[in-house]
């Protein structure tokens, strides 16, 4: 029988519910449970995929082919295991959901269709869908934004009717909440999470753990406060300090604070002890490199970090397999227009130009290319990445004019990117793209066969654009290498210099399927690559 745990957010958003999410997936698996694990999100979007990377982060695309939101990326990374669509549920989802059925006429026929019981209905549906779906132990869904949010309010009564339903013993609700530390006056203050959970309780849901998230440590008195005032055993109080050192060191935290066993206690499941070896040794790599490189990544959404956010995670891992500290350079694409290249990236190790859409900052991340690939700087290009370097060959080593992608000048006379067939006529925008898992065949003798040591691989797009076949033959005659394609040949799928020290690009996103145990081959040879640079013998870390 599947036991559920459900974690909600109080005071602020942004305050680590994914993470919390994630770190309690990973401590459960380490003691043998199957896991589940998904995010309610209330906002009415369908999907992630619309959305502004400024106002929401990066879009985490699934091996199914679904966008979602950037927690998922979290999960899989902690937990190591593969998810699908059933792992993201939206208002929109459930909405549009229900309303089918409604006209559908064969599910609510004469019925009076309302919030409660046929949306909340749908809800518990898809928890208990996803929960199925992995025929999981415990099943962790993490309720998306901050209690007192009016669009969360019938996935709040959701959980509620599931305590009711699945019984008491079977649920487990974990806050994660905020306790501020007020410079001024020197003290912690619980009243923000005292006014958070008797919102909660004001909806009938008690929590039974307090994930509590202070720069400073509690105290004894502040600790037995948010007991009493919460009603939550003292031993039921985690609290998660701000640290300086990576994601990954959160799960050992929360260890140390017996998180998983109180979940155990609380479920009625079986106490086992971890195994967290493998975890401990990724946290050590990190902590105490061997070596130190910076990687440039270029790209137009710099000022919000989180929109690049498994790039970065993927960058970390790659230093890991490596025992190298990576330092990430952002370099806004616009500045480089301004200064020039060199101004930039004349101290770094290594040069990455992540996805994007839209013209604007293009013509920086092509010069970042023309100048890694003339100073012979390991270069890493990831889907639009592929695509500027392909401009900038084609104009700069074919001799080409007015070279573009059809996406930023419809009317040039040498689109060497151009739309994929099925994306010519595509008039609406949402979950159109290519998108998901997709084969790639590699071509022998090639660093991509050299660094994947495989025949054939699969890696997850999200992209509208290709290569254009008619400028195959003239790229190929001045030395670029088509090392990966489509089975069938008619896509490209990776590009690489046979006479640079680490030139690779591919139009898919590897970054999605890295993992911290398992650092990405992409990756995991980029930073190599950046260590040979910097003087390092880069002397890989073999992973399981």
């Amino acid at each position: 029988m599947t036991k559920y745990c459900f974690v909600t957010g109080g005071v602020v958003s942004g305050i680590g519910k994914g993470i919390s999410c994630a770190s309690l997936g990973r401590l459960l698996k380490a003691r043998g449970f199957r896991i589940a694990i998904l995010k309610v999100d209330p906002y009415i979007n369908v999907d992630a995929g619309l959305m502004n990377p400024f106002q929401h982060g990066e879009v985490y695309v699934t091996d199914d082919g679904s966008e979602t939101d950037l927690d998922l990326g979290h999960y899989e990374r902690f937990v190591d295991e593969p998810i699908s669509h059933l792992s993201n549920v939206t208002t929109g989802q459930v909405y549009g959901s229900v309303i089918a059925k409604e006209r559908d006429g064969n599910y609510y026929l004469g019925q009076t269709v309302q919030v409660i019981p046929h949306i909340t209905d749908e809800i518990k549906s898809r928890i208990r869908k996803c929960a199925n779906a992995y025929e999981a132990d415990v099943c962790i869904t993490e309720i998306g934004g901050t209690v007192g949010d009016i669009e969360g309010q019938p996935f709040y009564e959701a959980i509620r009717q599931m305590r009711i339903e699945e019984g008491r013993e079977n649920t487990c609700f974990v806050h994660v909440t905020l306790v501020p530390f007020l410079e001024t006056i020197g003290e912690l203050k619980t009243k923000p999470t005292q006014h958070s959970v008797r919102e909660l309780r004001s909806i009938g849901l008690q929590p039974d753990m307090l994930v509590v998230r202070t720069q400073r440590e509690l105290t004894k008195d502040v600790r037995r406060k948010l007991s009493l005032f919460c009603d939550v055993p003292d031993e039921n109080v985690v609290e998660c300090v701000d640290i300086d050192a990576s994601l990954y060191h959160i799960p050992l935290a929360l260890e140390r604070q017996s998180v998983a066993d109180i979940v155990c206690r609380t479920l009625h499941l079986p106490e086992r002890t971890p195994d967290l070896d493998e975890w401990r040794e990724i946290c050590d790599r990190f902590a105490n490199p061997e070596s130190e490189v910076t990687i440039a990544m270029v790209g137009k959404y710099m000022d919000l970090q989180d929109a690049y956010l498994s790039v970065t995670e993927a960058l970390m891992h790659g230093g890991i397999a490596n025992s190298t500290r990576v330092n990430i350079k952002y370099v806004d694409s616009e500045d480089i227009e301004r200064d020039g290249a060199a101004a930039h990236l004349s101290d770094v190790h290594g040069v990455l130009v992540p996805g994007g859409f839209g013209d604007r900052g293009i013509e920086g991340k092509v010069d970042a290319i023309q100048y890694a690939r003339e100073s012979e700087i390991p270069y890493l290009g990831l889907c639009l990445g592929l695509q500027t370097a392909v401009i900038e060959f084609a104009r700069n080593v074919c001799g080409l004019e007015d070279v573009n992608s059809r996406e930023f000048m419809e009317d040039c006379d040498n689109p060497v990117i151009i739309y994929l067939k099925e994306q010519e006529y595509v008039t609406e925008l949402g979950g159109t793209m290519r998108l998901g898992a997709y084969p790639c065949v590699l071509k022998e003798g090639t660093l991509a066969a050299e660094l994947y040591g495989l025949d054939e691989i699969s890696e997850r797009h999200r992209h509208r654009l290709e290569v254009n076949n008619d400028y195959r033959e003239i790229l190929s005659d001045n030395g670029l290498v088509f090392s990966g394609t489509s089975p069938e040949g008619d896509l490209v799928e990776l590009i690489e210099l046979s006479d640079h020290p680490f030139f690779i690009a591919s139009q898919f996103h590897p970054e999605f399927k890295s993992r911290p145990t398992r650092a990405h081959p992409l990756f995991r040879g980029f930073i190599a690559a950046a260590l040979t640079h910097n003087g390092f013998e880069a002397g890989e870390i073999e992973q399981s």
